[in-house]
């Protein structure tokens, strides 16, 4: 339902330009929930957590202009710790408190696991970074959408990069046999067989939390691979390339956006130079990505953390849609983010039938002196 609120202007200075309107139209409750899950604690939480203060950035903007309809944005935390079975219980509590849309979650798995009672209790849900594709294409989810490109993009990014770039011929992929890397691996694996310039070298999982990845990186060297396609989180990879390095095993280590993080180079240390990894498109340069960069230096004093853009943009394209729709209610809201713009961090964006945000995707980058850089 639209009930003719104001068009507002967003600045790119101040990323938000926000008119008040209506006072109370359209809103059952005395605040407007916006719910945030994903890992927040343990050792994913360097992911989720930037997405707990690109909620509170954006909702403090909202807020300080006179909220949505005069309604003030609250904002319901919980962690999921990135596991399915603490997803359901997070989203389960979510729904109790009368949550009205929701920011995440992070991890694929979880976001699997937590989506049906999401779509039970008629919330919207928007993901920065859970990339596996059945989450759209499967059609099973009209209330999910995401502002980062799925996995069968990224893994085509890195698989071309790998052999048009690289020049990989014999290539092991690698994965951590979750949700997320698992799947990402098959498309990698999928691509290369396509390619007709490559083979699949070696396809095998590895039990991710393992001390001690010896046997993956010997079968790698036994198979004569000349490049590594990893699917997984920055723990496990973080293991294989140091094991690598300490085995002498030369050959590219190419990851995913669950490895982009600066996590994995702390981790990693002085083993995490040259390592590739696909990341969101660059956006560097957007007037919108540099004022909401340079609103978390002033409030929390440091450069944001992993899917923070993309995040941002997820609670911007949340509280426009409920703010366009004039209601919380979930056909309204769905409806205002399949048609509504609205400019972020990540481009100005709207999502299409499936809940995939247009005109996102990946790049390449590759660790050099300590940080990520784009490939060029």
């Amino acid at each position: 339902m639209y009930l003719g609120l104001k068009r507002k202007m967003f600045s790119a200075a101040l990323v938000l330009g926000l008119a008040m309107a209506v006072p109370g139209a359209g809103f059952a409750g005395d605040t407007i929930k916006l719910g945030v899950a994903g890992a927040q604690s343990g050792d994913l939480a360097s992911y989720g957590l930037p997405t707990v203060k690109a909620a509170e950035l954006v909702v403090d903007q909202y807020n300080a202009n006179g909220g949505i309809n005069g309604k003030k944005i609250e904002l319901l935390i919980e962690d999921d710790v990135c596991k399915p079975e603490v997803a359901t219980n997070t989203a389960t509590k979510l729904v109790t408190e009368g949550v009205d849309v929701v920011l995440g979650h992070i991890c694929s798995g979880a976001t699997k696991a937590a989506l049906p009672i999401y779509k039970q209790a008629g919330v919207v849900v928007v993901s920065p970074s859970a990339t596996t594709p059945d989450l759209t294409q499967s059609g099973d989810y009209p209330n999910f959408f995401r502002t980062i490109a799925s996995d069968d993009a990224q893994a085509k990014t890195e698989v071309d990069f790998a052999i048009n770039v690289i020049g990989a011929k014999k290539i092991a992929v690698v994965h951590d046999k979750g949700d997320y890397g698992k799947g990402l691996a098959e498309f990698a694996k999928t691509f290369i067989e396509r390619s007709g310039k490559a083979e699949v070298a070696l396809f095998e999982g590895v039990t991710p939390g393992a001390v001690d990845y010896t046997a993956i990186v010997q079968k790698i060297k036994r198979k004569k691979a000349d490049a590594v396609i990893f699917g997984g989180y920055h723990p496990e990879a973080s293991k294989i390339v140091s094991m690598m390095k300490k085995k002498r095993l030369k050959i590219p280590f190419i990851s995913d956006d669950g490895v982009k993080d600066a996590t994995f180079i702390k981790v990693a240390g002085k083993n995490a130079e040259g390592v590739y990894a696909s990341g969101p498109l660059d956006n560097s340069k957007s007037p919108v990505t540099i004022a909401a960069i340079a609103a978390h230096k002033k409030a929390y004093g440091k450069d944001p953390g992993a899917f923070y853009e993309n995040a941002y943009s997820g609670a911007l394209a949340l509280l426009n849609a409920v703010e366009k729709a004039g209601s919380t209610e979930m056909a309204a809201v769905v409806k205002a983010l399949h048609t509504e713009n609205v400019e972020t961090p990540v481009g100005l964006i709207h999502f299409d039938e499936k809940g995939d945000a247009v005109g996102v995707g990946f790049a390449m980058y590759v660790v050099k002196d300590g940080k990520y850089v784009e490939v060029q």
